[in-house]
């Protein structure tokens, strides 16, 4: 589970030479000398690098019996934090002062050009090796990787359970780079400042590292702390954070303060020291492994170990700085470990984008192979130092001036970050667009048949591309919000959706493998006047099984915790009317223990007394689906994957079929979503593409199967059948839960052409109300309002419908109804529903402007004049304007300015996204709830609360003004005024008449108060 460990860029303190003049040499040992450990060249540290850089690369590699080469990294942060600390504490010894720009100019030629060159060539080697969709996660990561922000970028994605299934990024190393340079941003200045307040002391050299070491240890304990906390609560940050790893640089830091260089320690001593430090490095590289909880407890082995040999070498007062005969100094020091150590940061920077990108190419290799091209990244890597590296740490134009030096480090910032955002944007261009797919263009699904699709006169979806497209499917989540919960989170927020007052309910039980289905189960609840609850839980096995979590990188207690938590909520809540369950059907291969696992979370939810169905698990493709369809868009069946590997045996499927779990029934998609008996299942099925990673489906894939689901439960016997399997409404519409009473219904039956029934509705006819007292509605509208059948008629279908017309000369005309009754009220106490299901004109772009279509509601009072608003209230229920794909809600009250409803644009839900409200009917509701210490307006899209205004947003007189009383309803379909002008159209030459706004249904109830 350990992220690579990548190699930290250590910065050797250069050899005396034309490029890099050694410092002034005080007295040796001097208590105010330039401090530990003189400036002298130390061949057994290059010699250390090669150690740790060749254990990274082995881990990498694979090669066996070194799992824990990983540790190579903590060995390279505290070479780092010893030398740094060191430079810096001699120049501040020395000259009384740290010239930062000099340090930093130092860094950015030494570090940055190398590692500029390798993120250039991935970015252009991406281009080439990877999928577009891959391709475009990469030039972000180069991106963060040249900003010197890849360490949290990685965070993010690591420590985020949706960001799951996505491969290695080529740059994941860059990581370690990145802590580095975090740490010099903030240990010079840090060090700077305290060579300031220190810089007239007497004794120098002993101030210097006192003030400095003073600092340097309330940082090393309190990062170990965190280190050790992040370790046990979320792995990926302590492994990665800039935080959790200062203490290592820190461990080097001390090493380099303390006055080593005054002991006269014995040599058997410092032998004994050395060789304990390389056994515990070596020993940790081949003892550790993915297991190992790290950084932890554990990164103190390798950490001090490195410690110990750097401070093994240390010459004494005294002493000659020449390595013993026996010490460890004298191995590392030889020539090969020392070439490799020169090496080491380009070799570390190219080998891991060359064992990535290659397996990308060629898929996943053996560990030979891997090490083969370990070693061939030897090449690119000493071209590299040769070329770029050694020439401008050498060259006196470059290194005459800091800001030439800073101007270098700029550009290789600059370079790889331009490039980057070429190749990702033409790479995006190439991908389309990653907005949200809408799902009112779907064709609908089959309930049954060996088809995804249901057949019709054409084929489905006709040519054209996969949908959604591989850059939408990523994002294609079910829209529930935050209640599929994160892995650290312990209890399910309180997720109700539907019908929220009905006191039926569907529950919807699980880990993502049973959020993944939110959006059926939402329509089937919406459709029979449910409300749904989800309690979904992201990598959380519902079967009582302990396991680890890769976000956490530990056990993941919070699984249980949670799963406690939710099976005690449905054991005191009232008797639900269904559980579903669903469950990732791999958390253990051992299918006795599963078995088991099941029973105890099948107890306590048997003992309920709800149906339970339990939904079989998907196939898991294993494999990032989306980006492999990228690379394929012709040709989608080049990414299907093994049917074996893919569907496991689930034991609970075969206890449940034989009767084992009275009470409990299963069901499943997969014969549809895997079909035939062929090797392989597919990962697009009728130009739908399936998953949106490795392991889920696509939130698209869940609507089409939607159908062939409320199918299986109803025949099941776990749902009750309403209308049409699979309708989103109905002209019966959904049933009424119990407790309501319906005092209004609207069928709109009649013969094609008929007027409504006059008996219910009143037409308003101009242009505004009589006596006009505000012209054109008030609004601005364009149209004039007439009872004609032109604009106002039944289609014989059981809908009415509302059509614009426009005459030769250009004049609008449309229609606008009311009910006669104008006393729907909420009784004291009590709710009032106002419902009515409505498809809007099928009419966009240009050809919509100024399009208005409303269903709303004003208070009774009004009529008296047509005077008082909007103090005597008004809800727009269903507002649309200019042909958007999204509706709005209102509530206006108060005064004409400003006011507690904020006049004149009221109180508003802002734009709902409805991509299929012009294509079908979709359900409106709103609700005027009087319930004491609960008043307020809530507003209904197909059953989900998308909008509230409390009575507390405003003074008691005013909320009664606005509700309290009886209401009327409108349906009206406007053309022009004011709100879609400030949508940003008129009508126009453009504006297409003839697209009428229809009305399946329009209901009212009531509620009375509980008692």
């Amino acid at each position: 589970m350990h992220s690579p460990a990548p190699y930290p860029l250590p910065v050797p303190a250069p050899p005396p030479g034309p490029s890099a003049p050694a410092l002034p040499s005080p007295r040796s040992g001097g208590e105010s000398g330039p401090s530990p450990h003189r400036s002298a060249f130390r061949p057994d540290i290059e010699g250390l690098r090669a150690v740790a850089v060749l254990a990274v690369l082995a881990f990498h590699a694979g090669v066996p019996g070194l799992a824990g080469g990983f540790v190579g990294v903590d060995v390279f942060f505290v070479v780092s934090g010893y030398l740094i600390t060191g430079l810096l504490v001699r120049e501040a010894v020395t000259t009384g002062r740290i010239r930062l720009l000099d340090f930093f100019s130092r860094r950015a030629r030494r570090l940055l050009p190398s590692a500029a060159v390798v993120l250039g060539a991935v970015a252009l080697a991406g281009a080439w090796l990877t999928v577009p969709l891959r391709r475009a996660d990469l030039e972000q990561d180069v991106v963060a990787a040249a900003l010197s922000a890849a360490n949290w970028r990685f965070v993010a994605q690591r420590t985020d359970y949706l960001a799951a299934g996505h491969e290695q990024s080529p740059l994941l190393h860059f990581w370690s780079l990145a802590v580095e340079e975090q740490f010099y941003l903030v240990w010079a200045p840090l060090l700077a400042v305290i060579v300031l307040g220190v810089a007239r002391a007497v004794r120098r050299g002993r101030a210097v590292r006192a003030a400095v070491a003073l600092a340097a240890v309330p940082l090393v304990l309190a990062s170990f702390a965190l280190s050790l906390r992040w370790t046990d609560h979320s792995a990926s940050l302590a492994y990665l954070a800039t935080p959790s790893r200062v203490w290592q640089f820190g461990v080097g830091a001390l090493v380099a303060l303390l006055p080593w260089h005054l002991m006269r320690g014995p040599r058997p001593l410092r032998l004994l020291c050395g060789w304990a430090g390389i056994t515990a490095i070596v020993w940790s590289a081949v003892a550790y492994d993915a297991a190992t909880p790290y950084p932890g407890h554990a990164a103190l082995v390798p950490t001090l170990g490195a410690a110990a040999v750097i401070l093994a070498a240390i010459p004494g007062r005294g002493e000659r700085s020449t390595p013993g005969s026996y010490g460890i100094g004298r191995l590392l020091a030889g020539r090969a470990p020392r070439a490799v150590g020169r090496l080491s940061y380009t070799l570390y920077l190219w080998h891991w984008p060359v064992l990535v990108l290659a397996e990308a190419r060629f898929g996943p290799q053996d560990w030979p192979v891997k090490a083969a091209l370990t070693l061939a990244a030897a090449l690119p890597a000493y071209a590299t130092m040769r070329w770029v590296e050694q020439p401008l740490r050498r060259s006196r134009t470059v290194s005459e001036f800091p800001r030439r030096g800073l101007s270098v480090g700029i550009t290789a910032v600059v370079l790889p970050v331009v490039l980057a955002l070429v190749v990702g944007t033409t790479t995006l261009n190439l991908l389309g667009p990653a907005t949200p797919v809408q799902l009112g263009g779907l064709p609908p699904g089959a309930d049954s048949g060996p088809h995804l699709l249901a057949r019709t006169g054409s084929a489905p979806l006709g040519a054209g591309p996969v949908v959604p497209g591989p850059a939408q499917a990523r994002k294609d989540f079910p829209p529930d919000g935050a209640c599929e919960v994160a892995p650290a989170v312990t209890r399910s927020p309180d997720c109700l959706f539907g019908a929220v007052d009905s006191p039926d309910r569907i529950v919807l039980l699980g880990d993502s493998h049973a959020g993944q289905w939110f959006s059926a189960m939402l329509a089937m609840a919406a459709q029979r006047g449910w409300a749904l609850q989800e309690l979904v839980k992201q990598g959380c096995p519902l079967p009582q099984l302990a396991v680890d979590s890769p976000q956490l990188g530990r056990a993941y207690r919070e699984c249980d915790t949670w799963r406690a938590d939710a099976l005690e909520r449905l054991r005191q809540q009232p008797k639900p009317r269904l559980i579903v369950i669903s469950s990732l059907n791999r958390y253990t291969a051992d299918s006795g223990l599963l078995a088991e696992a099941w029973e105890k979370t099948l107890a306590p939810l048997r003992a309920i007394g709800a149906p339970i169905v339990y939904i079989e698990d998907t196939p898991v493709p294993g494999a990032d689906v989306p980006a492999c369809v990228s690379g394929s868009p012709e040709e989608p069946a080049a990414c299907a994957f093994n049917r074996t590997n893919s569907q496991q045996p689930d034991p609970l499927a075969r206890r449940i079929a034989a009767g084992a779990l009275p009470g409990v029934r299963a069901v499943s998609v997969n014969p549809v979503l895997c079909p035939g008996d062929g090797p392989t299942c597919p990962a697009v099925l009728d130009r739908i593409l399936l998953y949106r990673d490795d392991a889920h489906l696509t939130n698209v894939a869940v609507v089409v199967l939607t159908p062939r689901l409320e199918r299986l439960l109803t025949d099941a016997g776990a749902l009750p059948a309403v209308g049409g399997a699979g309708a989103a409404s109905g002209p019966t519409g959904p049933a009424r839960p119990a407790g309501w009473t319906e005092v209004f219904r609207e069928e709109f039956d009649g013969p094609a052409g008929s007027p409504p029934s006059s008996a219910n509705w009143l037409h308003d006819t101009g242009t505004c109300y009589p006596g006009c007292p505000a012209a054109q509605w008030g609004t601005g509208e364009v149209e004039t309002m007439t009872d004609s059948t032109d604009n106002v008629r039944l289609d014989g279908k059981g809908a009415l419908e509302i059509v614009p017309t426009r005459a030769a000369n250009g004049a609008w005309s449309s229609g606008r109804i009311e009910t006669r009754r104008s006393d729907f009220a909420a009784p004291a106490g009590g709710i009032l529903r106002i419902e009515a299901a409505i498809a809007l004109p099928e009419v966009t772009g240009a050809k919509a402007a100024g399009y208005w279509p409303a269903f709303w509601t004003l208070g009774a009072p009004l009529r008296d004049g047509y005077t008082g608003w909007p103090g005597i209230g008004e809800l727009d229920i269903m507002e649309s304007v200019n042909g958007r794909d999204s509706v709005f809600a209102t509530m206006h009250c108060g005064t004409l300015e400003g006011g507690p409803c904020r006049e004149p644009a009221g109180l508003s839900s802002g734009p709902q996204p409805c991509g299929d409200c012009r294509t079908g009917f979709h359900t409106y509701a709103a609700e005027v709830d009087l319930s004491p210490g609960a008043e307020e307006v809530r507003w209904y899209l197909d059953g989900r609360v998308h909008h509230r205004v409390a009575a507390s947003r405003m003074d008691p007189d005013t909320w009664k003004r606005a509700v309290d009383h009886g209401l009327f309803l409108i349906l009206n379909l406007a053309i022009g005024g004011g709100l879609p002008l400030a949508d940003g159209a008129t009508p126009g030459p453009a504006t297409e008449p003839g697209h009428p706004m229809r009305v399946d249904r329009v209901t009212v109830s009531t509620r009375a108060r509980a008692a």
